[in-house]
């Protein structure tokens, strides 16, 4: 098995973990598996506008995209991603 995906809930933090279940799964199916890295994870990886990044003291700082003109963000992409395919499905 190559690359290995597994989803969760988004709010694992040490305080959750402590008061409540917090579930992880591997996504099996190779198929499902590329169209979740190419449709979701390479939106964020490539965010400048909503993105923080963890460095190595634990401290998070905002991500400033050099060129705020090109500056993508992810949820917008993946909004518009998905209602150009609503709107496919309507017609």
């Amino acid at each position: 098995m190559g690359l290995r995906l597994y989803l969760s809930s988004a709010d694992w933090m040490n305080r959750n973990m402590m008061r409540r279940v917090e579930l992880a799964w591997p996504v099996t199916d190779p198929m499902l598996r590329q169209r979740i890295v190419d449709e979701d994870l390479v939106a964020y990886l490539h965010d400048g506008v909503d993105a923080w990044d963890l460095r190595p003291d634990g401290t998070y700082a905002r991500v400033h995209p050099v060129d705020a003109s090109a500056a993508h963000s992810a949820q917008t992409a993946l909004m518009v991603r998905y209602a150009v395919q609503m709107d496919v499905r309507e017609h």
